[in-house]
């Protein structure tokens, strides 16, 4: 008989992996923390010791995870590189976890994301960008609504449907072509 493995400790990491496989499967209104709790073979208390506030934390938790990314600046030496890069990094993060976009959407960045922000703004200035908090503030805007409304065209979020994957090749070519209109934009100083 097979010696019987010892549980992986509940962490943090564990349990937000688990919450966004949920939400992403079944969605975000099925997420519960008894669910989740069953999901990591826990009780659902054990949850609290990582997230004392509950379900309030494992929301603001789930957001920040998929609204924190990174950048390496080197591989995109000017702005509109790195900015092309920020915008595909953040589409790509919350297209891989739909479940958990209208978190992303209505949650204020905190944590690891507002760092993320912050990094990203400072990338764009150190590249030459004429204004990098007004196009962060482009970049993220775009960002997340072409991703709501790819999801939303891809079906995706559709109870009945069996669409997996929320990426769409149109969508895709959507991203880009709106993407360069933005950092053409962006480019162009206004004003006096």
């Amino acid at each position: 008989m097979p010696a019987k493995r010892p549980p992986v400790p509940l962490s943090r990491e564990r349990i937000i992996d688990a919450a966004l496989h949920i939400a992403d499967g079944q969605g975000l209104r099925r997420l519960t923390m008894r669910r989740l709790g069953d999901a990591l073979q826990v009780e659902a208390m054990a949850i609290y010791h990582h997230l004392p506030r509950g379900k309030e934390a494992l929301m603001d938790a789930l957001a920040e995870h998929v609204t924190t990314v990174r950048v390496d600046p080197a591989e995109a030496p000017g702005w509109p590189d790195r900015a092309r890069a920020w915008a595909r990094a953040s589409r790509a993060a919350l297209l891989e976890h739909p479940g958990v976009l209208s978190l992303a959407l209505t949650k204020p960045p905190k944590g690891s994301a507002l760092i993320a922000i912050r990094e990203q703004t400072e990338q764009l200035g150190e590249a030459g960008a004429h204004d990098p908090e007004a196009a962060v503030r482009a970049l993220r805007a775009y960002v997340f609504g072409s991703v709501a409304v790819e999801v939303q065209r891809s079906g995706w979020a559709d109870p009945d449907a069996t669409v997996r994957d929320a990426r769409t090749a149109e969508g895709e070519r959507d991203f880009e072509h709106g993407l360069d209109a933005l950092i053409s934009g962006l480019g162009v100083r206004h004003g006096g």
